[in-house]
């Protein structure tokens, strides 16, 4: 192999791990991973091996399980997309030994991951804006209930009423026990 010349046909085992429940859906949802991996360009499964879910220790209500599967791509990028995009727990590379790179081949390689992670970043900071839009408008709403609450308990006409009600029914009893 020239120093040119990138690497390709690499094998690889992934560990795909999966937490929820009921168990049954974690093993569909393991099978229909597994179907869109195999579909993805340039990666081919070679073989897949999905354990029954157990229930996980410190959890009453939730499984886990995970699923080794070996595949086949034509190129790193193409490993390296599957890698982000289904995030396994584990990846072993099983051929080839080594693996040559071109400058051309590292730079689409760090530019997906960039990219990639780019994406994850702007989720965040949505995320983060609608949460502290959020967290003002709870402030907001439990400022509105105390001032409903605390002018209900010390308004003069409330009380004044009250007071204007409970001695129209006294006087009205004092008539009724004169007759």
């Amino acid at each position: 192999m020239s120093l040119d010349e990138e690497t390709k046909n690499i094998e690889a085992v992934l560990i795909i791990e999966i937490i929820g429940r009921p168990p049954e859906h974690l093993v569909e949802t393991l099978k229909n991973m597994i179907k869109q991996i195999d579909q993805e360009k340039g990666v081919r499964v070679v073989s897949e091996s999905i354990n029954e879910p157990v229930l996980m220790k410190d959890q009453k209500h939730f499984y886990t399980t995970f699923a080794e599967v070996e595949i086949a791509v034509d190129e790193v990028l193409d490993l390296a997309a599957v890698l982000f995009k289904y995030m396994p727990a584990h990846v072993e590379i099983i051929s080839p030994e080594l693996i040559a790179l071109t400058n051309a081949g590292w730079n689409e390689v760090m530019n997906e991951l960039i990219r990639r992670l780019h994406g994850y970043d702007e989720i965040a900071r949505i995320i983060q804006v609608e949460k502290n839009a959020l967290e003002k408008r709870v402030k907001e709403l439990e400022a509105m209930l105390k001032q409903q609450k605390s002018s209900t308990k010390s308004s003069p006409k409330a009380s004044s009423k009250k007071k204007s009600s409970s001695k129209k029914a006294k006087n009205k009893s004092k008539k009724a026990s004169k007759k």
